[in-house]
């Protein structure tokens, strides 16, 4: 029998109270010391935001109305603080929305006040049991990735959304449940569906593909379930449908928001009861297979406008995987561009590209509504602007995305000054012409050799110098790697 875990089991945390109320301060800091806490207390959402990015917490108490703004607001940015903490919401003026909000947010709880002391901190007792449970499970993991890794060929980043999504996969690759992958255009969806596949203990059977936005209405429940010889006009010998060809494998559904009504309802009884019965024939037959299904839209709104149906949704939806877009994971660019860039330059048998700096700069300043499918795009147009050229620079990147990057950049200078009346500012003294082209040839030694990978080969065959002159000019700045 496993033992309950309550108050007197709790382990000491470190816990941030930020709430404009003073007398919620007290009874609640006080409450939490007695029981072995560590309390900090904040009383605007600027002050609790400093506090949570200086030192480790492992559970936050956050007010939703604050003199200098909305809590929930804030509650990614606490969340996304190096310690990671649990956040658990308090709200004089709870609402569904604002509930809904704060967990979609990552929020543990949703509590509203007044509340006795047990409903504040039950709350907090689960909370901390479930960050031991999780850091011994992750000492756990860290173990079993050094006998076996995660297949992850193609998934490239290793930001937090990502890295959550990851998480999830694995999840989802350690048991059957369905899985439903949603996310834009170019995210990467099919990616992590094989993943999940190649992951699981199915990798060695069928991994199938459906698209549901190219079948063809009145052949779906053909293709799906097969047909018997003379079923309908054109059916001139029988024909195995993929799920039956998919038995014990993986069946992909990709834009599974197109499938038809009449279809949905079909594939909702094979899914609860993996039996089905070919177009015109008697028998039924069985089919042991997983779905993984993807989509780019709104499934739970085509459900409120009756276009899909709810029941095979929730079938569908044993674990949910959503992918971010890559303006959200800019951090993943540079990791992205290496890897495609050599598998690109490996299948057209050229040599390894360098970067050149304001090339990753250009990229991070584009926002991708093609995702990574654009970037991959704009790479293999980038190698054949490029090619024999040893360095990728802005001008090999296409038009578009160089006018994205300028744009931006118009936007960061600071405003013309020179009409203001306020006072007048004394010019800062224009440097020496020595001091200046000093200067100037420094930069261009150091932006060579980042371009160059520090290869001096290559430092030569960029700048035209020889291995002597560059070397003459690495030691006077004092660039030479030792």
């Amino acid at each position: 029998m496993s033992r309950r875990r309550d108050t007197r089991d709790m382990a000491i945390a470190n816990v941030l109270i930020i709430d404009d109320d003073p007398i919620v301060l007290d009874v609640l800091s006080d409450a939490l010391k007695g029981l072995g806490h560590k309390v900090t207390c904040a009383s605007t959402m600027k002050d609790g935001l400093r506090l949570a990015h200086a030192a480790f917490y492992d559970v936050v108490f956050l007010d939703v109305r604050l003199p200098d703004g909305n809590g929930l607001h804030a509650l990614h940015g606490i969340r996304e603080t190096p310690s990671l903490p649990e956040v658990i919401i308090m709200t004089g003026q709870g609402d569904p929305d604002g509930a809904e909000l704060a967990i979609k947010s990552g929020a543990w709880d949703y509590i509203e006040k007044p509340a006795s002391m047990k409903a504040m901190t039950l709350p907090l007792v689960r909370a901390l049991q479930y960050r031991e449970e999780r850091k011994a499970s992750s000492h756990l993991a860290v173990a079993a990735r050094g006998v076996v890794a995660l297949k992850r060929e193609g998934i490239v980043g290793n930001s937090k959304k990502m890295t959550s999504c990851l998480d999830t996969l694995a999840q989802a690759a350690s048991c059957d449940a369905n899985v439903l992958i949603s996310g834009e255009t170019g995210t990467g969806k099919e990616l992590f569906a094989w993943a999940v596949h190649n992951n699981s203990t199915r990798s060695d059977r069928k991994f199938i593909v459906v698209d549901c936005a190219s079948l063809p209405e009145a052949l779906v429940e053909s293709l799906l379930f097969g047909h018997e010889r003379g079923a309908f006009t054109g059916a001139d010998r029988a024909q195995e449908g993929l799920i039956k060809q998919v038995d014990g494998g993986t069946l992909f559904l990709d834009e599974v928001g197109e499938l038809p009504l009449a279809t949905q309802k079909s594939f909702l009884r094979v899914l609860q009861e993996r039996r089905f019965r070919p177009i015109g024939s008697k028998q039924e037959l069985e089919s042991d297979f997983r779905v993984v299904a993807a989509t780019n839209r709104n499934i739970e709104e085509m459900v409120s406008k009756g276009e899909f149906r709810k029941d095979l949704l929730f079938r569908l939806r044993g674990f949910v995987i959503d992918l971010p877009p890559l303006r959200e994971r800019k951090e993943d660019v540079k990791e992205l561009v290496t890897y495609y860039v050599a598998r690109f330059c490996e299948h057209y048998e050229m040599g390894m590209k360098g970067f050149s700096p304001e090339f990753f700069e250009t990229l991070a300043a584009y926002d991708w509504p093609g995702n990574v499918r654009e970037l991959l795009n704009a790479l293999e147009n980038a190698l054949v602007a490029a090619r024999h050229e040893l360095t990728l620079f802005p001008r090999h990147l296409l038009p578009r995305i160089r006018i994205h990057a300028a744009r931006a950049s118009l936007g960061k200078k600071p405003q013309d000054q020179s009409h203001t009346t306020d006072k007048a500012d004394t010019p800062e003294p224009l440097p020496t012409l020595r001091r200046f082209l000093e200067d100037m040839r420094l930069r261009y030694l150091q932006d060579l050799m980042s371009a160059a990978g520090s290869n001096v080969q290559m430092a030569c065959r960029i700048s035209g110098m020889s291995r002597a002159g560059l070397y003459a000019h690495l030691k006077k700045y004092d660039l030479l790697i030792p």
